[in-house]
């Protein structure tokens, strides 16, 4: 899916990426790409067509992993975004992506003079809040591996590109407890 028919089907328009009141642009990044890095000031949005990113922010001594971001989703330090002050995530590329991205400074003014653009802004951000309260909810009603068997269903396809100890680190788990899971999984 490309950023015009996420769009489109959240407006329900059929807009082409002309009729935007903003710029979008694509980018290719390599495995290991740091599209945020810790203290700086998020200016991008990005939406993911091919790839995965992992999110993450320091905890004392250790980094833990908030969230994997997965075709057709957007994502970006949102706070930081939002309230231009230095991030406290960073985003990593876990594969060789694709993604589209528009830059705060072509969103921001779009939503003065576009019913489209602010609408779009509205609805992205509640599609954030809701994901962001559903992982909340998640990791204070469901197990570990109840966590791991929707993460598999929803993005089977793309578990296998990320690394056991951060599937296990982004559930809260040591990586000998994932593979019992998975070997129960596959028994």
């Amino acid at each position: 899916m490309l950023f015009i028919d996420f769009y489109n089907a959240i407006l329900n328009t059929s807009f082409a990426y002309d009729d935007l009141p903003f710029s979008v642009e694509t980018i290719k990044v390599t495995k290991g790409t740091r599209l945020t890095v810790y203290g700086q000031l998020e200016d991008s949005l990005y939406f993911m067509n091919k790839g995965i990113v992992e999110m993450t922010i320091k905890s004392y001594m250790t980094e833990k992993i908030i969230d994997f971001f997965f075709e057709a989703e957007l994502f970006c330090g949102y706070t930081s975004f939002l309230d231009q002050l230095p991030t406290d995530v960073q985003t990593t590329a876990l594969m060789d992506s694709e993604m589209e991205v528009i830059k705060r400074k072509d969103l921001l003014p779009a939503y003065d003079h576009s019913l489209e653009a602010n609408k779009f802004g509205r609805i992205a951000t509640e599609q954030g809040y809701i994901r962001k309260s559903n992982r909340e909810k998640d990791l204070l009603t469901k197990t570990a591996e109840e966590r791991y068997e929707e993460m598999f269903r929803t993005h089977s396809d793309y578990i296998s590109f990320i690394p056991v100890n951060k599937v296990a680190k982004y559930l809260g788990i040591h990586p000998e407890s994932l593979s019992r899971i998975r070997k129960k999984m596959n028994s």
